[in-house]
């Protein structure tokens, strides 16, 4: 690539802001236009980026030098967005999750092969450089026969909703940390060990403010080569990231600081990756260095990648819809008392409504 590809962004709140910032540091990736229904995001971003505002997502769409469209809008506008852009054969990055419901996920996914473009989903979490380190220690042998893995990502946000924010509700943001930051460590887990074929979890509603959704949950993955992983996520506690893999000869541990989330360039500072190896204790562990990253541009310039040559990247529509499998899985297996729940079970039977709907609109 000679020249940045040029985007647009769609959606202009806290993330797009996010986003620009992450663009603004990249040679192989422009974002040349952004849309928002309201007029005063438009200018708020227009005046704290440099980023022209279109006055309409028709203007941004008609522009024949955007070649993809990254969309940041709340999740249950995912879909209708996309199906915009895939018709303006323009290639899309959604952040994640890809949809709000495993149907509309997989209705995106499905754009691809309709409208000849691809969809990439924003699960920056496994461009991690720690969890890139772990996936190559893996690879490598260095861990010998992995069997376990456990993860965490937890934060304070229960503590804070109102019924005047989306995460209150139980169908803007199901299974309350389950699906907004338990999926971060899915998507990374399964990244991380392979095909997972079943699932169990349990939740439990302990913060004091009354929302609809739940505000704990631990849930247990099987893969499908016999390993098992935990994940828990809670939403009344202080920010924590971690993952640790356990393997015959050695495990490895990575833990970051949550608050510096937004600003990766700095995660490197105060992160920490370790290695265990054989019989020795961890007062014999070996701390690994972290060279400075930032997955956000990573993800960034995958996207750009994608929209050069119209191949898919790492980050497919299909990898965001297993994340988005698990938390339905994981719901479901709440309802039925920490029963598995297989991940087929939940794909095909979003696939035979996607497939129903299809037909009935036919």
């Amino acid at each position: 690539m000679t020249t940045p590809v040029k985007v647009g962004i769609v959606g202009l709140g806290r993330w797009a802001k996010v986003l620009a910032r992450a663009a603004a540091k990249s040679d192989k990736l422009a974002i040349v236009a952004g849309y928002s229904r309201s007029e005063d995001k438009r200018a708020a971003f227009e005046q704290e980026t440099g980023i022209r505002a279109a006055p309409d997502l028709k203007t941004l769409l008609a522009d024949p030098e955007i070649k993809g469209v990254i969309l940041t809008v709340p999740n249950e506008q995912h879909l209708p967005v996309a199906e915009e852009v895939a018709k303006a054969g323009k290639h899309i990055y959604t952040e994640k999750p890809i949809a709000n419901t495993l149907e509309d996920g997989l209705r995106i996914e499905a754009l691809q092969k309709q409208y000849g473009v691809q969809v990439i989903v924003g699960h920056s979490a496994r461009l991690l450089v720690g969890t890139r380190m772990i996936k190559r220690a893996i690879d490598q042998g260095d861990l010998g026969r992995v069997a376990f893995i456990e993860a965490n990502f937890s934060n304070e946000r229960a503590l804070e909703l109102t019924p005047q924010t989306w995460r209150w509700y139980r169908d803007k943001a199901p299974g309350g940390p389950l699906s907004q930051l338990a999926i971060h460590q899915f998507d990374a887990l399964h990244y991380l060990g392979g095909e997972i074929s079943e699932v169990s979890s349990m939740a439990s509603k302990l913060s004091p403010v009354g929302a609809e959704v739940d505000d704990q949950s631990m849930t247990l993955m099987r893969y499908a080569d016999g390993k098992i992983a935990y994940v828990g996520t809670c939403w009344t506690s202080p920010g924590v990231y971690a993952i640790r893999v356990f393997g015959s000869k050695g495990l490895m541990h990575y833990e970051l600081d949550f608050s510096t989330w937004d600003t990766p360039g700095e995660i490197h500072k105060t992160s920490t990756l370790y290695i265990q190896r054989g019989k020795d204790g961890y007062g014999k562990r070996e701390d690994i260095a972290i060279p400075e990253g930032d997955m956000f541009r990573d993800e960034l310039e995958m996207f750009a990648q994608t929209c050069i040559t119209g191949r898919p990247c790492e980050l497919t529509a299909h990898n965001g819809n297993v994340a988005v499998a698990v938390v339905y899985a994981a719901l479901r297996s709440i309802e039925r008392k920490g029963q598995y729940v297989a991940l087929s079970e939940v794909m095909a039977e979003a696939q035979a409504k996607v497939t129903a709907s299809a037909r009935a609109v036919a």
